[in-house]
This record gives C-alpha cells, sequence and structure tokens, in this order.
C-alpha cells in the first residue's frame, strides 16, 4: 500500500481521528501495519478534502502541507466568537450588516500578499505550548501577524435567504447598513490560499473592514495541492473498503501526488544509480525539479536537475 486516499473528511471528524480510521480500515482489510500520514490538517468544524498518504507517499507529506489550498467558507455577520467559528463564547456584536457592494470594494485588500493574525484558538506554539490550550485555560495569548498569500478571493454567491429584504446593491454603498435593511447576514466566498493561511481570521478581517464583525458558519476545503473533491471518498465508502470493497475504488497511486512535476524517464543505470542515493550525471534536461521513474514507470524519487546531474531529494523504496 503506496498512495493515497482522498478522504471527503465529514464535519465533526480529526484529521487525527481520520488517519486513525484509515489505520483501522487497513487493519480490516487484511493489509496489516501500513505507515499513514495527512497531508494537512483540517478542522473538526470543517469539511472536505483530506489527502492522507500511505506507505511510500507519507514522505511527500511534507511537499502536501506546502501546496496551495483552496476552501468554500461562509462568514456570518453581527457576531464574533473566541475561535472566530460556530464553537466558543461570542466576544463581540454589532448591529452593521455589509451590502455585497461593500464587501467586493474591500476583498483586493485581502488578495495577494497579505499580514494576518492566527486566531488564538489554533495550533501554533508559543514557548512550547499550542495556542489553543493555552486559550483554554483562560490565558492571555497574543499572536503574532504573519505573511501568507491569498491567490484569488471571490463571493461564491448569495443565499437569497439572507438578503435583507428591499437590499439594492450600488457602488456607491462603501458601509454596512445598521438596521435600514440593505445589508446581508452571510455570504459564501471561496479562497485560492497559501499554506500558513486561517481562514478563520480571513473572515474575521473581512468583517472588521466592512464595519462589523463575524465568524465562520461553514468551511470546505475543495482543493489540497493536486487533489480535488472529484477524488474523493466518504467515510461510508473507506469503511466499505474494511469489508471487502475494491481497493481501486479508494486508493489512488503514489504518483497521484506528484502531478504538479514533470516527470523524467530515466535509464536503467541512471535508476539503479538514484535508487542508492547516488548522484548522476551526464543527464541531458532542464534544471529543476523532477519524479524520476524506471523503465516499468514505477516512481523511482524525487529528483534536482542541476547542470546535467541528478540529485536525490526523496527515494522511494518501491
Amino acid at each position: 500500500m503506496n498512495g493515497w486516499i482522498i478522504l471527503d473528511k465529514p464535519v465533526g471528524l480529526g484529521s487525527t481521528q481520520a488517519v486513525g480510521a484509515v489505520k483501522r480500515v487497513c487493519r480490516e482489510a487484511g493489509l496489516g501495519k501500513v505507515k499513514v500520514g495527512h497531508g494537512g490538517t483540517l478542522d473538526p468544524l470543517a469539511s472536505g478534502v483530506l489527502p492522507i498518504a500511505l506507505g511510500e507517499a507519507t514522505k511527500l507529506c511534507g511537499r502536501m502541507l506546502d501546496a496551495s489550498k483552496i476552501y468554500d467558507f461562509t462568514v456570518q455577520f453581527g457576531t464574533e466568537t473566541a475561535g472566530l467559528d460556530a464553537e466558543g463564547d461570542v466576544v463581540a456584536t454589532s448591529d452593521v450588516r455589509p451590502t455585497l457592494a461593500a464587501i467586493e470594494m474591500v476583498l483586493p485588500r485581502f488578495t495577494g500578499p497579505i499580514e494576518q493574525v492566527p486566531p488564538a484558538y489554533s495550533a501554533i506554539k508559543i514557548d512550547g505550548e499550542r495556542a489553543y490550550d493555552l486559550a483554554r485555560k483562560g490565558e492571555a495569548v497574543e499572536m503574532k501577524a504573519r505573511g501568507v498569500t491569498v491567490y484569488s478571493l471571490r463571493h461564491a454567491g448569495l443565499d437569497p435567504a439572507s438578503i435583507a429584504a428591499g437590499a439594492e446593491w450600488t457602488p456607491d454603498q462603501v458601509r454596512g447598513d445598521e438596521g435600514g435593511g440593505g445589508g446581508i447576514e452571510s455570504l459564501t466566498l471561496t479562497a485560492h490560499v497559501s499554506k500558513g493561511t486561517y481562514i478563520r481570521s480571513l473572515a474575521r478581517d473581512i468583517a472588521r473592514a466592512v464595519g462589523t464583525v463575524g465568524h465562520v458558519t461553514m468551511l470546505r476545503r475543495t482543493k489540497a495541492g493536486p487533489f480535488t473533491l472529484d477524488q474523493a471518498i466518504s467515510l461510508d465508502k473507506l469503511n466499505a473498503f474494511g469489508q471487502g470493497a475494491a481497493q481501486s475504488e479508494i486508493f489512488l497511486p503514489l504518483e497521484a501526488g506528484l502531478v504538479d512535476i514533470p516527470a523524467l524517464d530515466l535509464s536503467p543505470e541512471a535508476a539503479g544509480a538514484i535508487r542508492q542515493g547516488r548522484v548522476w550525471t551526464g543527464e541531458s534536461t532542464q534544471d529543476g525539479l523532477y519524479w524520476g521513474r524506471d523503465s516499468q514507470k514505477r516512481p523511482v524519487a524525487l529528483v534536482e536537475a542541476l547542470a546535467g546531474t541528478l540529485k536525490v531529494v526523496r527515494g522511494f523504496n518501491l
């Protein structure tokens, strides 16, 4: 078992629990002990694409953690919570409801390289302790701003029920409406972001930028690295594998996690040298990162090509 299971993680299941579920199902399927890891934490209150690596694919988890991701998320305006999501105590309220025009005007501020302050309820370590552990103890947590990149940010459409009666969107509406019937209660957005971006912080900052407060009520990851919801399976389908369902119905090969890197066909001699971790010289290819494959199209290693030499970045024991 060297490859990927892409889980459509349901709300309520933690990433560590999802890894545990895959290990259990592999045991039930008679595969014995399999090395398992995930390619990017997804909060229990979030759903969507969770890449789970098995066997040699776990060597690619670091790349998956560094990959960009796409999320759909809904911001509820008027209430900010301690965790910036649907759980936690209310810490701020506002009667202001933003107009769609106001939101559209501020979205460019949050596109491109930006600085954001992570939520206090996050896994970031402060003096060796997780921020969420300190926050749950009631300790004051000072989170430092960090640089992230938002590649794109757009609204995915309005829920008609969230539009106040008589709302009209005009370009000169640059502020929220306080009890006047011209604002919206919630809005779903889609964001393509770099690693380290906190969607809850993004929602908080967008709400504040339009003169109100807000928190996330829905968060769904639709893409992680090269993997999308089209490749994801349900928890029920995962469990069916443990009861005898075909491996082909849930399993993707290791190279599915390498589709964003060009393949390099290796000669038998080059493949043998690289499997031994040696530098291979005399390769005629452009400089850059490749995944080398042998004559049977099996992944041999991630290799760095530079001036006609190939150096192993990460080898695969297949």
